[in-house]
């Protein structure tokens, strides 16, 4: 399992891009490290899980709903599946939440939540996991399993 993961994340390293060319007045500035910019529609009840301390926090000690979406930046399905998640998650008006997880970054969460393969979503509530899927889904099946994890 850890070394499938650390096969996945050597696989995953992408080239860093070169330094800015040209004069500096006319360069863009550049964003400072370790902050990320969303303009996603769900992004009030969406966030990404920065540590296990922050899971902790923001899922495991959460008294809402919270899905949880394990996934990795060279999962094509995963770049489906997320934005449809995050869009329906949206459309709960705040009755759940969505925590993204890249496991890449956080493989002790994947492992402590037994992910084999990605995507993997986590309904918790009150710390529980209650129910999980892996896999792409369609919106009426993300909406299915929403309702079941808000009790509506």
């Amino acid at each position: 399992m850890a070394q499938r993961l650390a096969l996945r994340r050597l696989l995953s390293l992408t080239p860093r891009p070169l330094p800015p060319q040209g004069p500096p007045a006319l360069r863009a500035p550049a964003a400072p490290p370790g902050r990320t910019f969303s303009t996603s529609a769900g992004c009030g009840s969406t966030f990404n899980v920065q540590d296990g301390s922050d899971f902790q926090d923001r899922v495991v000690n959460n008294p809402k709903p919270v899905v949880v979406d394990f996934h990795a930046q060279w999962c094509g399905p995963c770049k489906i599946l997320g934005p449809r998640l995050e869009k329906m998650v949206a459309k709960q008006d705040g009755k759940v939440l969505m925590a993204k997880v890249d496991i890449d970054d956080h493989t002790d969460l994947a492992i402590e939540y037994e992910v084999s393969a990605v995507p993997t979503v986590l309904a918790m509530k009150n710390g529980d996991v209650v129910d999980k899927f892996v896999g792409i889904k369609d919106e009426d099946q993300l909406e299915a399993f929403l309702k079941k994890l808000i009790g509506a």
